[in-house]
C-alpha cells in the first residue's frame, strides 16, 4: 500500500518514538545495559507496520492516522509506562505551555454551564471584562454576534479569547435589567494569579492561599509577603489544598523562601540522570516565625516538594489529609507540528529521603486519578525516615501530615447547590436584582436565608427541611462568600472563603504547636553545631 506524505510522516514519528523507547529503554528496565538485539527491535517495528497496515485496510470504517497514531498508538504506549507520561497534540501543547507561563489573551473571566445556557462565574479582578461592567450570573447569549446555544464552555472561551487588542462583542443577558444588552471589550494579557489571595486573617497572623505553581508563583510569594510586612509577622499559614503542583522551579522558589540558606529542598534521580538536589539559595533571612501548611488529597507534585521539605526541616508543622503522591519527574520533549511529549525522567524524593510517589502498580488510570482521597483505605507504610529533630515520617504515598483533619465529602444536598445547580453564584445574581448595594459587614440573616430557600423552591432544587437546617453553616459561608464577590470582586470572595472556613480556622489555633516545633528544632540545631 502506498502511505500519502502526511501518514508516512506519521508512522515515521511514532516507530521514531518506538525505536527511542527500545533503545533507551522507556520499555523494560535496565535496557540501555542490555539493549535489545536489534533483530528484535526490526520484528517490533515491523510488526507494528504490518497491524497498522491491516488495521487501515480491513477495518469497517476508514481509519484517520491522526487519530490512529497521535490519540491512539502513542498515549497507549505512554500509559503503559506511568500515569503521568502523556502526549500532547498541538493545541493541547499550546494550553500547557499558556498554563506554565501564568498568563494569555483574552478578556478574563470564568465560565460555566448553568441550565444549558453559558454564565459567567467571575470576572477578573482588574481585568477588561471587570471594567466593562460583566458580572457573576450574567449570560452570555453571543459572542461577536454568533450565538452560544449548544455550545460548551471551552468552546465558548475560545471564542472569548483572541490577540491581545482586538475587540469582542459581547451580548448579555441580566435579571433585573429589561432584554439583552451588548458590551464591548478589547482583549488583553491576563496573568493567571497563582496566589488567589493573601491576607492578614489575624492581627500579625498571615494567610497565603497558593493555587498552582506556573512562572509567576515564586514573584508572587514574595510580593504578597513584602504586601505584608513579612518582618512583622508572627505566624503564617500557607494554603496547599488542591494544588495540584506545575513547575518544579516555583516549587523550589516558594520554599527557599522559608528555609534557611543551604538547606535542601528536594532531589530527584533516574535511571538515565545523577541524582540532583535543588537547595536553598537565597534562604528566609533569619525570620523564623511559626508556619502551618495546609494540603489535602489534591495537592499533587510541586505542592508536595514544598509539604515535604519544610516537614523534614522542621519548618512548618503540615495538617490536612495525605497528598496525592506525585513524584514523578516529567520532563518535555517539543515533537513535530507543535505536539509535544511530556515524559518521566526521574523520581523526587523529599529531603529525608521519602519518595513522594504513590504506587500505581495494579490500578486503572481511572481509579489512580479517581480516589486520591484513600485515607480511608491507605496501604501500610513501609518507607519510614527522620525529620532534621528525629520525627518520624513516611514516603512512597505522598505527603503524611502531621495533624489530620476530617474529610469533608460533600452530601447530596451540598454537592447540588455548589457544582450542579452553582445556586450560591445564581442566588447573589437574584439577590443584586433588588439590591443596588451591599452594608458593610454584611452577613446573611435570617430573611436572606428564607429567601434563599424560596428560591431554591423556584429554580426546583428538591431538598428537605432538614437538608437545609443541617446545612446551615455551608449554605451561610458559601452564600457569603458569593454576594461579596458579585459586590466588590473575586478577591474579596476568596477573603471571605479563608475566614470562615473552618478548617482555616483549626489551623490558627494549630500556630502554639507550630511555634514548640519551630523553637524544638532550633534548639537542636544549635546543640549540632555548638553555636
Amino acid at each position: 500500500m502506498l502511505y500519502s506524505a502526511k501518514r508516512r510522516a506519521l508512522l515515521f514519528a511514532f516507530l521514531t518514538i518506538l525505536t527511542c523507547a527500545v533503545f533507551g529503554g522507556l520499555l523494560g528496565p535496565r535496557a540501555r545495559a542490555a539493549a535489545q538485539p536489534e533483530d528484535d527491535l526490526r520484528q517490533s517495528i515491523k510488526a507494528f507496520a504490518g497491524a497498522f497496515h491491516l488495521i487501515e485496510e480491513n477495518y469497517a470504517d476508514p481509519v484517520n492516522a491522526d487519530t490512529a497514531i497521535y490519540n491512539g498508538a502513542i498515549p497507549g504506549m505512554l500509559h503503559k509506562l506511568d500515569p503521568h507520561s502523556q502526549f500532547f497534540d498541538p493545541e493541547q501543547f499550546s494550553g500547557l505551555r499558556e498554563e506554565q507561563e501564568g498568563r494569555y489573551a483574552g478578556v478574563g473571566m470564568q465560565v460555566a454551564t448553568r441550565n444549558r445556557k453559558t454564565i459567567v462565574i467571575s470576572p477578573f479582578p482588574n481585568t477588561p471584562a471587570f471594567r466593562a461592567g460583566i458580572r457573576p450570573g450574567d449570560t452570555i447569549l453571543k459572542v461577536d454576534g454568533e450565538s452560544t446555544a449548544g455550545l460548551n464552555t471551552t468552546e465558548v472561551a475560545k471564542r472569548l479569547r483572541g490577540e491581545k487588542g482586538t475587540t469582542v462583542q459581547i451580548t448579555l443577558e441580566r435579571e433585573g435589567r429589561p432584554g439583552p444588552f451588548e458590551v464591548s471589550v478589547v482583549r488583553d494579557e491576563i496573568p493567571r494569579k497563582s496566589v488567589s489571595t493573601a491576607f492578614f486573617v489575624k492581627p500579625e497572623i498571615g494567610y497565603i492561599k497558593v493555587d498552582t505553581f506556573s512562572e509567576t508563583t515564586g514573584k508572587e510569594v514574595t510580593t504578597q509577603l513584602r504586601n505584608l510586612e513579612e518582618s512583622g509577622i508572627r505566624g503564617l499559614v500557607l494554603d496547599l489544598r488542591d494544588n495540584r503542583g506545575g513547575l518544579l522551579s516555583e516549587g523550589v522558589a516558594v520554599a527557599d523562601k522559608f528555609l534557611r540558606k543551604g538547606q535542601t529542598i528536594v532531589s530527584h534521580h533516574g535511571r538515565a540522570s545523577a541524582e540532583k538536589p535543588y537547595r536553598a539559595q537565597r534562604g528566609n533571612g533569619g525570620r523564623n516565625y511559626p508556619m502551618v501548611v495546609m494540603v489535602n488529597c489534591e495537592s499533587a507534585s510541586a505542592a508536595e516538594i514544598v509539604a515535604g521539605a519544610l516537614q523534614d526541616h522542621d519548618r512548618a508543622l503540615i495538617v490536612g489529609s495525605s497528598t496525592f503522591g506525585k513524584g514523578l519527574v516529567q520532563t518535555e520533549y517539543p515533537l513535530n507540528q507543535s505536539s509535544g511529549l511530556l515524559l518521566t525522567t526521574a523520581r523526587y524524593y523529599t529531603p529525608s529521603g521519602r519518595l513522594i510517589q504513590r504506587s500505581y502498580n495494579n490500578i486503572s488510570l481511572y481509579d489512580y486519578y479517581s480516589d486520591p482521597c484513600r485515607d480511608q483505605h491507605r496501604t501500610p507504610k513501609l518507607e519510614l525516615k527522620l525529620t532534621d529533630s528525629r520525627r518520624t515520617v513516611y514516603g512512597g504515598d505522598g505527603i503524611t501530615p502531621d495533624v489530620r483533619f476530617p474529610a469533608h465529602t460533600p452530601d447530596r444536598f451540598q454537592n447540588e447547590l455548589l457544582v450542579r445547580r452553582l445556586a450560591f453564584l445564581a442566588y447573589a445574581h437574584h439577590y443584586f436584582a433588588s439590591h443596588e448595594s451591599l452594608p458593610p459587614k454584611w452577613e446573611p440573616d435570617a430573611a436572606t436565608l428564607n429567601d434563599f430557600r424560596q428560591f431554591l423552591y423556584s429554580e426546583k432544587i428538591s431538598f428537605t427541611e432538614p437538608d437545609f437546617t443541617r446545612n446551615l453553616d455551608f449554605i451561610k459561608r458559601n452564600l457569603k462568600r458569593e454576594i461579596y464577590v458579585y459586590a466588590y470582586d473575586q478577591d474579596e470572595g476568596e477573603k471571605v472563603r479563608a475566614e470562615t472556613d473552618p478548617d482555616v480556622q483549626a489551623a490558627l489555633e494549630l500556630l502554639p504547636k507550630a511555634q514548640q516545633l519551630t523553637e524544638q528544632a532550633s534548639r537542636l540545631m544549635a546543640q549540632r553545631t555548638g553555636r
